[in-house]
């Protein structure tokens, strides 16, 4: 039998947590002492086992509960589900850097991630799957990408970083002339067909993205030149109201 400090130490749940879990009977211990302390045996550990993959799967307490309370609740077959749905989560994670990577650092030069660090990635993969992990954009994406190599990554990471190195180029021009409407269309496409389905509506939130301030608009002046994500905000703007 292990306390319930011990077992927080052994797993890292918090004694707070445990202690809900017996509030709302989703972990009960194995027996309580005299003096009403908790006690947990081999078989309550292997429950709290399937709670935290349940957890890491993101499921609601609630779920979690009514799925290992069901007498047909069979332990090995949940834990192949696990399993199968944690791999498709780290895929899933896997695709999301990628789409970090191809989409969210647009401007980097050379797309040489060794300048970030863990944690910093980890920000930016939780941002792309807050905006895109649920929308059809993001799928449409993720079956774009199926099978990129890094190699693949960085190529198309550079031709779209030519796209801004041209906008640049033409920034003494009026944003809404034929040629800067026309690079703005070109834009467009690339996304279209590289990534997912850029609708005039992504693309004048992607205006406002790089031109919002931070790294997006310091890679893609970084690239064109001070005042071009401005610039390409401006004719994205013009573009979208036609």
């Amino acid at each position: 039998m292990m306390t319930v400090k011990e077992v927080s130490e052994l797993t890292g749940v918090s004694i707070r947590t445990l202690q809900y879990y017996d509030k709302i009977g989703l972990l009960k211990p194995a027996e309580y002492t005299e003096s009403g302390y908790r006690l947990y045996d081999d078989i309550a550990l292997e429950k709290l086992q399937q709670i935290l993959l349940f957890r890491e799967l993101e499921f609601p307490l609630k779920e979690i509960k009514d799925i290992i309370s069901r007498p047909d609740f069979d332990r090995n077959k949940a834990l192949e589900q696990q399993i199968t749905l944690l791999t498709l989560k780290k895929e899933h994670l896997e695709n999301l850097i990628h789409f970090a990577r191809g989409i969210q650092f647009i401007g980097v030069r050379t797309m040489d991630f060794s300048a970030f660090d863990t944690s910093k990635l980890d920000e930016y993969a939780k941002r792309a799957k807050e905006q895109w992990g649920n929308s059809p954009e993001y799928k449409e994406f993720q079956t774009k990408s199926q099978g990129r190599t890094k190699e693949d990554e960085q190529r198309l990471a550079k031709d779209f970083m030519s796209l801004f190195t041209e906008f640049g180029e033409m920034k003494t021009l009026n944003p809404k002339s034929d040629k800067v409407q026309a690079q703005v269309k070109k834009l467009q496409n690339y996304i279209t067909e590289t990534f997912y389905t850029c609708t005039d509506e992504i693309l004048f939130s992607l205006g406002q993205m790089y031109a919002g301030g931070g790294e997006f608009t310091e890679n893609i002046d970084q690239v064109g030149g001070t005042g071009t994500a401005e610039f390409v905000a401006d004719a994205i703007r013009i573009y979208c109201k036609k």
